[in-house]
């Protein structure tokens, strides 16, 4: 007969055995080296959270059992939240007298370009522009609900003035004892009679500048760089400044810091710089410099400035710094200078850099060269001309534009320049300075195209002296300040970020 094999059991609860789910808490369940793993409430609640966030429904859309955390209201019912402060416990409250102070302080400070507001993501800016938020279009009260929003609404419905034929026809007698036709010399309905004098067809050329390739590339500058430098000329600094570049800057990139170089001081009096500097800072840092590898002013101010802007940005590993401005005001020669050698190509000449190139400073600081842009404006040709917009070799008739130069250019500085004491009139000037320089034609006559172009490229290169005075001095100083170092540290005291 067989053994047989008893083996001793626990003695069996009545009426009780514990489930071995996952989700029971009470189940008995040995994990590794012993130790029972009993899961909590909490768990529990949170693991079918995750299973099931659905109610269940029944055929006609009854809620059965809500889902975790769901309230028991039945279907469709509205409810509002209980007004606790237990909701608003992680917010901030401001009183609205403290948030109108902290919208003039935070206004003024973002409109002064001495200041720089540091993490501007941690401070409400919003708060800044509540008008336009509360801005309302009042659409209803010149049409009516059913043409706009209605089921017979019109969707292409011309803009009028007036609602009646009455208001149209009163309306087109006002205008018709109102037109004036001196006035309104532009309307293209108006016959006129042709007297055969048409104005002619103006010259690609002078259009330098303003070509959709330039423009991209002036964006790409401005899109790359953390601080733009404007180069202005400093014979003319208002003529070679752009109000379109710098309302863009202010609306649109408020972030970026801009700042103004008044290049080629070398071929102005030192108390018109000093001037300059004075006006220009109201609105923006100005630096005055002279480009030069050898011999450069400025150029330990711009530096420094570079070097708190680079402190400024520490969450950045380096920051660039853009070079925008008119064509030939010195933006690749200010570049060389910076460097102390020739790194940017550059010319006496407009459109000498086609292509936007970065340029390395130092370890956290870029350069970047842009081509000369010329800014839309209502410009003659004689002012772009001038202001060294155009190659002066592909100007047809230039003689046309040296009446201007004379007339800008003291009679004395002509002197001494071409060695010719009297003249008529520009013609007359030219036609002795053509004789006395050899250029002639055939028979004798005098070459007053290559003339002309020679005196333009002088005026272009500084060899005229010429400069535009500032507001308020227009009849020089006699008694003026002639130290250098004196208007550099003039410059230090005006440049002060905070």
């Amino acid at each position: 007969m067989a053994k047989s094999h008893v083996i001793n059991k626990a003695p069996r609860k009545e009426g009780f055995k514990r489930s071995g789910h996952s989700m029971n808490p009470e189940r008995s369940i040995e994990g590794l080296k012993g130790v029972a793993k009993v899961r909590t409430k909490a768990t529990i609640k949170r693991l079918q959270m995750y299973r099931n966030q659905k109610p269940k429904r029944d055929r006609k859309g009854h809620i059965i059992s809500p889902a975790p955390f769901q309230g028991w209201q039945p279907s469709g019912t509205m409810s509002r939240v209980e007004p606790s402060q237990k909701w608003f416990g992680n917010s901030r409250v401001i009183s609205q007298n403290a948030l109108q102070k902290f919208q003039n302080e935070l206004g003024k400070a973002m409109k002064d370009p001495y200041n720089i507001i540091m993490k501007p993501t941690q401070l409400p800016i919003t708060l800044l522009q509540q008008k336009a938020i509360n801005a309302r279009v009042h659409l209803l009260d010149t049409e009516s609900f059913e043409s706009v929003f209605g089921p017979k609404k019109i969707r292409k419905k011309p803009n009028l003035i007036i609602s009646s034929y009455d208001e149209l026809q009163k309306l087109a007698k006002e205008k018709e004892e109102t037109y004036n036709m001196e006035k309104d010399s532009k309307d293209i309905d108006l016959i006129r009679t042709d007297d055969g004098i048409r104005e002619a067809q103006r010259d690609w050329i002078m259009s330098a500048g303003q070509s959709k390739r330039i423009w991209n590339e002036l964006y790409k500058v401005i899109d790359s760089s953390d601080v733009i430098l404007q180069v202005l000329d400093a014979r003319d600094p208002l003529g070679t400044r752009s109000p379109q570049i710098e309302k863009y800057l202010k609306t649109e990139k408020p972030h970026k810091h801009l700042m103004f170089i008044l290049n080629k001081v070398d071929l102005v009096p030192t108390w018109v710089t000093q001037r300059w500097v004075a006006i220009l800072s109201t609105e923006y840092p100005t630096i005055a410099f002279h480009a030069s590898i050898t011999h450069p002013f400025g150029k330990g101010s711009l530096i420094n400035l570079l070097r708190q802007f680079a402190k400024l940005h520490i969450d950045k590993k380096q920051i660039s710094v853009g070079f925008i401005g008119y064509p030939n005001t010195g933006k690749s020669s200010i570049i060389n200078t910076l460097r102390s050698k020739k790194v940017c190509k550059v010319a006496p000449i407009a459109g000498e850099t086609k292509v936007w190139q970065y340029i390395t400073l130092m370890r956290r600081i870029y350069l970047i060269d842009c081509p000369g842009v010329v800014y839309p404006s209502a410009e003659t040709d004689t002012e772009k001309v001038l202001k060294g917009v155009v190659r002066v070799e592909l100007v047809q008739n230039p003689e046309d534009y040296v009446s201007e130069v004379l007339s800008r250019v003291k009679e004395d500085y002509i002197r001494k320049t071409y060695k010719i004491m009297e003249w008529d009139n520009h013609i007359d000037f030219l036609e002795k300075l053509a004789r006395k320089s050899g250029k002639l034609l055939k028979k004798g006559e005098p070459d007053i195209t290559i003339i002309s172009r020679m005196i333009l490229n002088d005026w272009q290169r500084g060899k005229l002296p010429f400069y535009v005075p500032p507001p308020g001095f227009e009849e020089p100083l006699i008694n003026i300040m002639t130290d250098e170092f004196a208007i550099e540290n003039n410059i230090k005291k005006i440049i002060i970020l905070i």
